[in-house]
């Protein structure tokens, strides 16, 4: 089986993104970080795939799971133990 692609936007100076990549790297999670800060752009796209136009967006094999609030939950469902 595949290690899921995980892929994180954030932006600097957002403690929920310090938040969420914390706890990845606690969790041993790898994953791809894309800063969004000066990347309009970029921050559209986001808002397009995620519905949400907040940091981080965090994305697991290509589909939105939200930002740090969902990412927490879903580590506290047990859904982060396949996810390495």
């Amino acid at each position: 089986m595949s290690q899921p692609r995980v892929v994180i936007y954030t932006r600097g100076g957002c403690g929920y993104c310090t938040a969420a990549l914390r706890l990845l790297d606690a969790r041993g999670i790898a994953y791809e970080h894309i800063d969004a800060s000066h990347r309009p752009d970029l921050r559209a796209k986001i808002a397009k795939e995620s519905g949400q136009t907040t940091v981080p967006q965090i994305f697991i094999d290509g589909r939105s799971i939200g930002g740090y609030t969902e990412l927490h939950a879903l580590e506290r469902a047990g859904g982060l133990d396949d996810v390495r």
